[in-house]
């Protein structure tokens, strides 16, 4: 029998364009091993696999391509190799690398059918989404949180691109709140993470330029409070190995620090000033202890166990760097320097102790060294069926995007092990990335200038005026006002190959909108130019115009289509009826519930009450409530 007998029964005729198609997998970790064993067993032809990162031991309870024998190799090189075994008929790229890398350009992108994402970070996405945007290939998008993930179809022009909403800013915490006010668990396991760890076996903060770049003036004087206190660090570090050495360093940090704070009484005179630790009793009460508080990682130690971890994991790690500074003074190599790392017991169980100290000496409720490392290594929670269920539904997804069927796609939930589909959202009008006008252009990367570019491109070929800016990802390169750039090579004012440039149109009477150019490292077909418009219709592209805006009368701008009017910005019902107004399709006119569907807890809450008149947005990152003045 041969070994795609069901796939051809089950998916038909599509079953030719999977056969044939060739496919980019972005991410080789949780529902990337997940998909990239999927695609493989359905019969992709051409599958190529990209991944950064290596092989941890945390990676083994759900990365099921990986064994203990592959830690710390490449996880994109392994996976496929595992993979390989499935199907030998497939063919398997592999690249240890970061998509990101200038070799990974537009013309690279272009080579696909098709992309899937499985990233764990922001950055990579965004850049993978406008990739794909600027190429015209369709994406579709994945990620998970525990018993929750998702599935997004992106194609231009047809579905809203990542960009279109609004995400999640990773939290920052400022260095006064880590130093001296700390309220919760995570601003003191920040603070033995990134601040103590590092002065003792690290780089101090006295060596580390970041500090030094700070616009905000309390910032920089706890900054300068910070370095000072290093240099105390410093000092005490001079006597690592000694029997002296954690008497030192915890006299320092839980008992002088915390004094001198506690008396500052204008900081504490609407909660509990901060106690400080004594290490002569500490040390007697965990005198009987032994390595057993070590393995009862799951419950939360007491302070006399706190004490014990921090001052047994002091001593491992000054002998570790002793030996590791002793070898590479043999080898003739710099002084080395230990590192956080999750997966590291040593400096995990000093982060974890010297947090909890630090915690309840502030009367902050301590945390377990299980639940400390989550926060410490910023894992965000991974459940191995959920990442398959993703992987599965992306597969589902792709079928329906190969024969180009994407008004049947559906953006798609998992939440508890619940399933919930919504139709695709269009384009958002106001997004910075999929909103603008896209266009391609083949530069000859050594010699074309940016006058080239703002002369032949803009405005010969594509009629600008004289009123345009270009910005680099670096900032401003032209404007009326600008104009010393023109002479210089493109490759001068760091342009090259797979970056971007934004022209926008500054003219007062009828601007076009903005224009995304993506630049191409390639030499244009003629010869005789530098640079040359790369479109399907190159001789009829045109940059759409902005739509004019309504006059405004008091503050009031006329009724649009829907009957809203427009308020210092906000859209409202006319008749000031309190609920926007949103023309509805046949199944939400007859259950009379809002046209824009809720998921989650809420959904069940607004569908039982019709008389709560409200728009949620977004439930994840915020909810926005805009509900009846009554």
């Amino acid at each position: 029998m041969a070994r795609d007998k069901f796939a051809r029964q089950s998916l038909g005729a599509a079953h030719r364009l999977v056969k044939e198609s060739r496919v980019l997998l972005v991410g080789a970790g949780g529902i990337g091993c997940e998909l990239l064993k999927n695609l493989v067993l359905t019969g992709f032809g051409e599958i190529h696999v990209i991944d950064l990162d290596t092989i941890d031991l945390s990676n083994l309870n759900r990365q099921f391509l990986f064994r203990q024998e592959h830690i710390k190799k490449p996880k994109a090189l392994v996976a496929k190799e595992v993979a390989q075994k499935f199907n030998p008929n497939v063919k398997l790229v592999a690249y240890h690398a970061n998509i990101k890398d200038k070799q990974f350009n537009l013309e690279w992108f272009s080579s696909f059918n098709l992309v899937f994402n499985a990233l764990d970070n922001m950055e990579a996405r965004r850049h993978v989404n406008k990739m794909c945007l600027a190429v015209d290939i369709p994406l579709i998008e994945s990620g998970t949180t525990g018993f929750k993930g998702q599935v997004q179809v992106i194609k231009k022009g047809t579905t809203a691109c990542y960009d279109c909403t609004l995400k999640t800013i990773p939290i920052s915490y400022p260095v006064c709140t880590i130093r001296s006010t700390p309220s919760q668990p995570i601003h003191c396991i920040v603070w033995a993470k990134s601040y103590l760890l590092p002065e003792l076996f690290g780089v101090g903060e006295d060596e580390t330029p970041d500090l030094d770049q700070t616009e905000d003036s309390e910032n920089a004087a706890e900054i300068e409070k910070l370095k000072q206190e290093a240099q105390a660090l410093k000092k005490i570090r001079e006597s690592m190995g000694s029997d002296e050495f954690a008497k030192l360093v915890f006299d320092k940090v839980f008992k002088e620090d915390i004094e001198r704070l506690a008396k500052m009484e204008d900081m504490w005179k609407d909660k509990k000033p901060p106690m400080p630790l004594s290490y002569d009793t500490l040390e007697q009460e965990s005198s009987a202890f032994d390595d057993a508080v070590l393995l009862a990682g799951q419950r939360v130690w007491s302070t006399s166990e706190n004490f014990f971890v921090f001052t047994d994991s002091l001593a491992r790690l000054a002998r570790r760097l002793a030996e590791e500074q002793a070898a590479a003074l043999k080898a003739g190599q710099p002084p080395p320097t230990i590192s956080f790392d999750k997966d590291d017991d040593d400096t995990m169980d000093l982060v974890a102790a010297a947090g909890n100290l630090r915690s309840i000496i502030f009367g902050i409720e301590p945390k377990s060294k299980f639940d400390i490392k989550q926060m410490a290594g910023n894992i965000i929670p991974a459940i191995a069926t959920t990442n398959a269920m993703v992987a599965g539904l992306c597969v589902m997804q792709s079928f329906k995007v190969l024969k180009g069927e994407y008004a049947r796609t559906k953006w798609l939930w998992l939440w508890n092990g619940a399933l919930s589909t919504d139709r695709l959202e269009a384009p958002n009008p106001e997004c910075p990335v999929c909103s603008v006008a896209m266009a391609r252009v083949h530069v000859d990367i050594e010699k074309a200038t940016l006058n080239d570019l703002v002369h032949e491109i803009l405005r010969t070929k594509l009629g600008y005026g004289e009123e345009i800016t270009v910005l680099s990802e670096a900032g401003l390169v032209y404007d009326p006002d600008l104009e010393d750039n023109l002479d210089q090579k493109l490759t001068d004012l760091n342009i090259g190959d797979a970056n971007f440039l934004l022209v926008k149109d500054e003219d007062d009477d009828n601007p076009r909108v903005d224009l995304q150019l993506a630049i191409e490292a390639k030499k244009p077909s003629d010869e005789s130019k530098s640079v040359e418009l790369v479109e399907k219709d190159a001789e009829t592209f045109e940059i759409p115009r902005r739509p004019k805006k309504e006059a405004v009368t008091d503050g009031v701008e006329a009724d649009d289509e829907d009957g809203l009017e427009v308020t210092n910005g906000v859209s409202v019902p006319a008749q000031s009826t309190g609920k926007r107004k949103r023309a509805l399709d046949d199944e939400d006119a007859t259950n009379n519930t809002p046209a824009k569907k809720l998921q989650g807890p809420m959904a069940a809450e607004v569908a039982k009450n019709s008389e709560i008149h409200a728009i949620v947005i977004d439930e994840d990152d915020g909810t926005l409530l805009i509900a009846d003045d009554d």
